[in-house]
């Protein structure tokens, strides 16, 4: 009977790097160790016949001395010592899935041996069942096996010791004692074996689920991003529109009266119901359909449409002065220098825009020192806008682009700047300070959105 032991980690299994196993630790030779292991148990288990077939055949060839003494008539006849080596390694092939039999058979193999006082050498085959019975059945059965092999090895010790002279046979208890260490230390070394695949299986579903459950962070702080960017284009549109719907019915009434200012006012409804579309499609493209946000709970503030008021504007880059005055409250410079006419930037750009120098400045005073200062750039020409927000240092709290990715803030600042066909990076400055850069398209073409194909209409 054998006790029931976890699965064993196979090439199926995640792969996963010693460095995370041992939680990035920079000790190379416990990595070393690692590496190793992990690279002979995946050996191991992707050839389980090898190992199978080759202890058998080494401790057959271990005896293979013994028949050939045989052979010259030294000790038992050759039938006998044959028969004892294929008694001896037969059982092993199956030492796997019986261990204590095996161990069981050898045993009582030995005691044969020991009657016929048949030294064939192929007895090690006993030594190799018990380290297997060490690292798959349970310590009680373990003792148990263990008992009978130190009785027993201390048995062929003096038996074997009584037919050497007097002066020889006084040294026979210090050689059993000896031997029967070395068999316990054979069992302890199946009972570590045991011990360490179930700590290196341990650790790989550790890693495997901690890599799992951040990649589900991620997903899920992505899909809170992208409701947020949602909600808040949702108020953009619809401002939008409740602008296209009053034009549209001052249009109607200045049609007859004064068609000439009905058509400019028709002009500037196609232009800005353009403008909305294109906004609209760059939202698709990037939250795709991953989340109904007409599913989500009302929370004031947010510009859902049924929390607060539904057409509430959304911060442009006109409100930078006024988060730049509450910075400056807080203790650190902040300058801000700015190129081109980024007044005339859609909505929607100047709300990604706002956010991300606003993500940014959250950061600077979560990590930096209040002495920092912060140089805030933004230009923009006919194709795109950069954004550039560096702040001196030194940092207050440790920052590292790994502790960013994970977070909300460097997640936010790229969901947005993908709705614009654009990218953000952010990392240290050799000054000891951080930088976060921010690249916008102002003349990406929209990418096809994923809902059903817009229906065309005769004009």
């Amino acid at each position: 009977m054998t006790a029931p032991t976890a699965p064993a980690l196979g090439p199926s299994a995640p792969s996963v790097a010693p460095e995370t196993l041992l939680d990035g630790t920079n000790r190379t030779s416990d990595v070393t160790v690692m590496k190793w292991l992990i690279r002979a148990r995946h050996a191991d288990l992707a050839h389980p016949g090898v190992r199978r077939w080759v202890v058998p055949l080494l401790c057959a060839g271990i005896g293979i001395p013994a028949a050939r003494d045989a052979a010259n008539g030294i000790g038992p006849a050759v039938p006998t010592v044959l028969a004892l080596i294929v008694a001896f390694c037969v059982p092993l092939l199956w030492r796997q899935q019986r261990p204590v039999l095996v161990f069981a058979l050898t045993s009582a193999v030995s005691s044969v041996a020991l009657a016929l006082d048949a030294a064939t050498g192929s007895e090690a085959a006993r030594i190799v069942a018990l380290l297997n019975v060490g690292r798959n059945v349970r310590p009680a059965q373990l003792a148990v096996c263990l008992a009978i092999a130190v009785a027993q090895t201390s048995l062929s010790v003096v038996v074997r010791g009584a037919e050497q002279p007097n002066e020889q046979f006084l040294q026979t208890p210090v050689l059993a004692i000896v031997q029967s260490a070395l068999v316990a230390a054979v069992a302890a070394a199946g009972l570590v074996g045991r011990v360490v695949n179930a700590y290196i299986r341990a650790l790989h579903e550790r890693a495997v689920r901690l890599e799992v459950e951040r990649d589900q962070r991620a997903r899920l702080a992505a899909a809170a991003e992208r409701a947020r960017v949602a909600r808040e284009m949702h108020d953009i549109l619809g401002h939008t529109l409740a602008v296209i719907v009053g034009l549209a019915g001052g249009a109607a009434g200045l049609t007859e009266t004064k068609p000439k200012r009905g058509a400019e006012t028709l002009r500037i409804i196609a232009d800005t119901g353009r403008g909305a579309l294109a906004e609209l499609r760059r939202l698709l493209a990037v939250i795709g359909e991953e989340r109904d946000t007409s599913e989500d709970p009302p929370t004031p503030g947010t510009g859902h449409p049924h929390a607060g008021p539904p057409l509430a504007p959304q911060p442009g880059l006109a409100d930078l002065d006024p988060l730049l005055e509450r910075v400056r409250g807080a203790g650190p410079t902040v300058t801000l220098h700015t190129q081109g006419a980024l007044t005339d930037l859609a909505p929607g750009l100047q709300l990604a825009v706002y956010r991300v120098v606003q993500e940014s400045l959250t950061n600077t005073l979560k990590h930096a020192a209040a002495t920092t200062t912060v140089h805030i750039t933004l230009t923009t020409d006919d194709t795109s806008v950069h954004v550039t927000v560096e702040d001196t240092g030194p940092s207050r709290t440790p920052r590292s682009p790994a502790s960013h990715v994970e977070g909300r803030g460097l997640l936010g600042m790229r969901e947005r700047a993908a709705l614009y066909g654009g990218s953000v990076t952010a990392g240290p400055t050799p000054q000891g300070g951080w930088t976060v850069e921010a690249h916008f398209r102002t003349t990406t073409t929209p990418p096809p959105p994923h809902t059903a194909p817009t229906e065309k209409r005769p004009a």
